[in-house]
């Protein structure tokens, strides 16, 4: 047993020393850039200019207090209107975003856009682009992303820019929210070789008899893809994720050059996300079991009620901090959606899949779909 634990000490050490790696290996470095931050405390970001608000959503809080008492820690965003969170002319790297929005995170449409393009490089609805599809909260741990209690989104994305940076997010519901955030960046030069962060979401409700789900095409130029986060929602019994993802890289034909062996395979689990224990009575269960990993994850597992809430859906992400996937010229992914009939065979299936995709690139680049309606993005 002692060896054992010391096995699984060094195990986890060196998994913290290859996160110490990724994350603060350059923090020992005095460099040029100028550190940033936007939030309703200070909207452009400006330099000793932050708590200066003389009114805001928390006037009536410091009515007694007055400046610079939190006057103004949030910003209301109107039904059917587009609010600009943060607009940057300069050279810079976001290297993270907090928010915590309110209202359904389906109807939060988030938006950036470099370097003055007229169409967004993200595109995404709020709670998708953090890992949180289904609009209920599940705790997400990851290098990239974090959900914490009770609605806190974190990225940790790096954005570089090179002139221009502007986010937007579009409230389309019938009601006014209420948006907290903060986006943290530096000023600074960007390197020549620094592609621009995109991530495009799509949704297919249900997906079309032995179809496989397009999570990504029309991507054009030289890049990486770095992550994939999908809202699962089954249609069937059984087991659904016996499905391959493929990567088609640069003019790759009927066949990928990269072919997964499994949905779970991956999202690094295996055999169906499934643990073994007993339960109270001393019998054994086989469960689905949520896991969060630096690099991916089964955060998210919604059982169903049995009675109006009856469906099973799921939130996986998987992310190639490590392994990213690089093209020279062009990018397309699809995932099976596919499960099991009698007699073991394979069933294709017709389930609810909503996918975010994540991938730098050079610019321009190409096509998004149109993005869905209030109504087909709707979670019911």
């Amino acid at each position: 047993m002692k060896k054992i634990g010391l096995l699984l000490f060094s195990m986890v050490s060196i998994a913290a020393f290859g996160q110490l790696q990724t994350g603060l290996g350059n923090l020992y470095q005095i460099t040029q850039g100028k550190t940033r931050s936007i939030s309703p405390e200070n909207f452009k970001g400006e330099k000793g200019k932050g708590g200066m608000a003389t009114s805001g959503t928390g006037s009536n809080a410091a009515r007694e207090l007055g400046a610079p008492w939190k006057l103004s820690p949030s910003v209301v965003i109107r039904a059917h209107s587009t609010f600009t969170i943060a607009e940057i002319d300069s050279s810079g790297v976001i290297n993270h975003i907090w928010m915590t929005p309110s209202g359904n995170w389906r109807y939060s449409i988030l938006r950036f856009y470099w370097d003055g393009e007229e169409k967004p490089s993200v595109e995404v609805p709020v709670g998708d682009f953090f890992g949180m599809g289904w609009g209920q909260y599940a705790p997400l741990q990851s290098l990239a992303v974090c959900v914490n209690p009770g609605s806190a989104f974190n990225c940790y994305w790096p954005m570089p820019f090179r002139k221009k940076c502007r986010i937007t997010m579009e409230n389309i519901d019938q009601r006014d929210m209420v948006l907290y955030y903060t986006v943290n960046y530096e000023l600074k030069e960007v390197s020549a070789d620094a592609g621009y962060f995109h991530a495009q979401y799509r949704r297919i409700n249900p997906n079309p008899y032995q179809k496989d789900v397009v999570l990504l095409d029309s991507v054009t130029g030289k890049g990486q893809y770095v992550g994939t986060y999908l809202a699962w929602g089954v249609h069937n019994n059984r087991w659904w994720g016996e499905g391959e993802i493929k990567f088609f890289i640069d003019d790759d034909g009927q066949y990928p050059t990269i072919c997964g062996t499994g949905t779970e395979d991956y999202f690094c689990g295996s055999y169906d996300f499934d643990t073994k224990k007993k339960n109270a009575a001393g019998a054994m269960e086989t469960n689905y079991t949520e896991f969060c990993t630096p690099y991916a994850g089964l955060h998210q597992v919604i059982r169903g009620d049995g009675h109006y809430e009856v469906q099973q859906r799921f939130g996986m992400y998987r992310w190639h901090i490590t392994d990213p996937i690089r093209f020279e010229k062009n990018l397309r992914v699809t995932i099976q959606d596919l499960g099991w009939r009698s007699e073991g065979r394979y069933l294709p299936l017709q389930d609810d899949i909503a996918s975010t995709v994540f991938w730098y690139q050079s610019e321009p680049h190409g096509q998004f779909p149109q993005m869905k309606t209030k109504d087909e993005l709707e979670v019911n």
